[in-house]
């Protein structure tokens, strides 16, 4: 790799890599981000590598590991370009066929392509896939054609053009400008103007000022800085050296959380190709501009997604937050103006910069522009990353992408925003995602965890188990906070196990509101949503459990029972040899009953029983029949 002085010298070395490369050339790309390693990537990649070199085809077909292609649930992925054609779920015994049939002629492995699960239509290239086919990767797609490890593959693409640009072409004022009219809105949660943070650092006083991405997403279910991170770290990088520029810094930090090994490996490489080959360090590209980097593992921390919480624990102080303001722009770490933005929001500057603010803006709704990233996970068919437009609504997101919900079951909720987002039910499918859209419906955008529930999910328990996720996390600073979640979470759980009481609707409503409108920061501020959004929309749950004992979706195990209807059973014995509790008594061809102080409530029997019998029943708010023992 050569030492970029000036430039030209980089553009030069541009259109050396690009003439090296062959767009016709066959090229197999292997997802290699951290749910396809899960899955076997790593051997998958031993085996494309030895059998291309077995069969001859070394030197005729070039081999990419890439980062997350987004179809996490489909994992390893394969996809061959330039035809795309897409190979899911592939193992390394596959690797012959592919080489064989699609390298060498140019065939398509039919047992290995996308199936719709609702039609069962098989299509081979990736684009026409659904779950593809309806979004708009502008920060993804890039993951698909590069190696995160790679620093041609990102130079080869357009890499540090915007930084170029920014150094030579524009003012720190111009470049805070055009981020102000790209109208680019934070995407760690908060939404909040991103080019007017950054003009705050600017014309904070003082020398030292500093640069931070926040890479500790601790939402469950949501790995979309992950993602990015690992799959395109050049990217954020850039993005987070032309903030630097912006507001004045010399020096940045990136906060990764502790569960992100592969984040932190790719990130590493980036850093020391990228200050081997003099974009990063004293002088870069011979403008004046000098700028360091240095990589901080949080500790698993969900408070320290919050940015003062972050800050203090950079500082290696608690990760509690601060009271604002003052706000980090203008004393942040160290006391300094900091600027500090997640990895989804530093990798959108880049491509700010390239396409201008206008091209930027003209994507999304009037209060929301670009593109967001969601993890669209539960009960959906198609799980993921997915990447949108401000303004795609969510019945497109979960029905048009997600392919729906499996098994024929109805849908019931979506929840949105992480633990603290809210619950919306199937009447507000067509709101539209963005941060004002989904602020009024009583959720939020947050970080971009989507999460599906249908028909068997009780939204009583949902709450509960955010509540206690936010219990567990809050770090217990401040009382309102501490105590409301506590007090809210305890409520829930004597809800969800038979103990709720008439006032306890009233005393959550008016728990949710205190906590809501008096505790510090935005975790206490907004883990009342969980508890809101279920009472507004689904109050009769709520009403159910304390009047009736009784769980709607047969889901609170306290409030449920197996019974077996002796009219259906026939004695197979198939609940019997399946129960772990040995809580099912009757003899060969003979009506089988639930010991019911026995069973665990495991719903063992439930799939176990055959279709054709049909006899396993889950009761709920109605007493048990007594057993019956006679034959079948």
């Amino acid at each position: 790799m050569p030492q970029f002085t000036t430039p030209a010298e980089l553009e030069a070395y541009r259109r050396e890599v690009l003439s090296g490369r062959d767009s016709a050339k066959p090229c197999i790309t292997l997802c290699s981000g951290s749910a396809c390693h899960a899955t076997g990537s790593n051997k998958v990649a031993a085996a494309i590598a030895l059998e291309i070199e077995k069969q001859g085809v070394a030197a005729e077909v070039d081999f990419r590991r890439t980062g997350c292609h987004g179809f996490c649930e489909q994992g390893p992925i394969v996809v061959i370009y330039p035809q795309g054609v897409c190979y899911l779920k592939v193992q390394p015994e596959d690797i012959e066929e592919i080489i064989t049939k699609s390298i060498k002629e140019q065939q398509v492995v039919e047992r290995l392509i996308y199936a719709d699960p609702n039609t069962g239509e098989r299509t081979p290239l990736e684009e026409e896939i659904p779950f593809y086919k309806n979004q708009q990767r502008l920060i993804l797609g890039s993951n698909l054609k590069i190696d995160p490890k790679n620093l041609d593959d990102y130079i080869a693409v357009g890499g540090f053009q915007a930084l170029v640009k920014v150094l030579f072409e524009m003012t720190s004022e111009q470049v805070v400008d055009e981020v102000k009219s790209a109208k680019l809105r934070g995407r760690g949660g908060a939404g909040f103007p991103s080019g007017v943070k950054w003009d705050f650092a600017r014309q904070a006083p003082g020398a030292q000022k500093y640069v931070v991405v926040n890479c500790d997403e601790g939402d469950p279910g949501a790995y979309m800085d992950r993602s990015v991170m690992e799959g395109n770290p050049f990217a954020v990088l850039e993005g987070l050296m032309i903030g630097a520029y912006a507001i004045g810094a010399s020096e940045g930090y990136v906060y990764v959380r502790q569960e992100y090994p592969l984040a932190v490996e790719n990130l590493a490489v980036a850093l020391k190709k990228a200050a081997e080959s003099g974009l990063l360090g004293t002088d870069i590209l011979g403008s004046g501009f000098d700028f360091t980097v240095k990589v901080h593992r949080g500790a698993g921390a969900f408070i320290c997604g919050e940015e003062t919480s972050l800050l203090n624990s950079l500082e290696g102080k608690p990760g509690e937050p601060n009271a604002r303001p003052p706000f980090p722009a203008t004393k942040g770490l160290w006391g300094k103006p900091t600027n500090i933005n997640n990895v989804e929001t530093w990798a959108n500057i880049p491509l700010i910069i390239n396409k201008g603010a206008a091209a930027f803006s003209s994507i999304g709704t009037e209060g929301s522009k670009g593109t967001k990233i969601f993890s669209l996970v539960g009960k959906v068919n198609n799980t993921g990353l997915v990447e949108v437009p401000m303004g795609a609504t969510l019945r497109d997101i979960i029905f048009k992408i997600g392919g729906g919900v499996p098994g024929g079951k109805k849908f019931k909720a979506v929840q949105t925003g992480g633990p603290s987002g809210g619950c919306l039910p199937e009447s507000l499918l067509d709101t539209k995602v963005d941060f004002d859209e989904l602020t009024k419906a009583g959720a939020m955008m947050g970080s971009g965890g989507m999460i599906v529930m249908d028909e068997d999910t009780c939204l009583v328990d949902i709450a509960r188990y955010f509540l206690k996720f936010l219990s567990d996390e809050s770090c217990g600073k401040c009382t309102p906070c501490r105590e409301g979640i506590r007090q809210m979470l305890k409520i829930l759980t004597n809800m969800t196990e038979g103990r709720g009481k008439e006032g306890d609707i009233e005393l959550l409503q008016a728990l949710a509101e205190a906590t809501l409108g008096s505790s510090m920061c935005a975790l206490g501020k907004t883990a009342p949503n969980p508890v809101l959004s279920t009472l507004t929309h689904f109050r009769d749950e709520y009403a159910a459990h304390i009047h009736n004992r009784k769980c709607p979706a047969l889901s609170c195990k306290e409030l449920i029972a197996y019974y077996i209807e002796p009219e259906k059973c026939k004695g197979c014995g198939a609940c019997f040899r399946i129960c772990p509790a040995a809580a099912i008594e009757g003899e060969k061809k003979q009506v089988h009953v639930v010991t019911q102080h026995k069973c665990t409530k495991c719903g063992g029997c439930l799939e176990a029983c055959p279709a054709a019998f049909d006899a396993v029943r889950v009761l709920s708010g109605e007493p048990v029949p007594e057993p019956v023992a006679a034959e079948a």
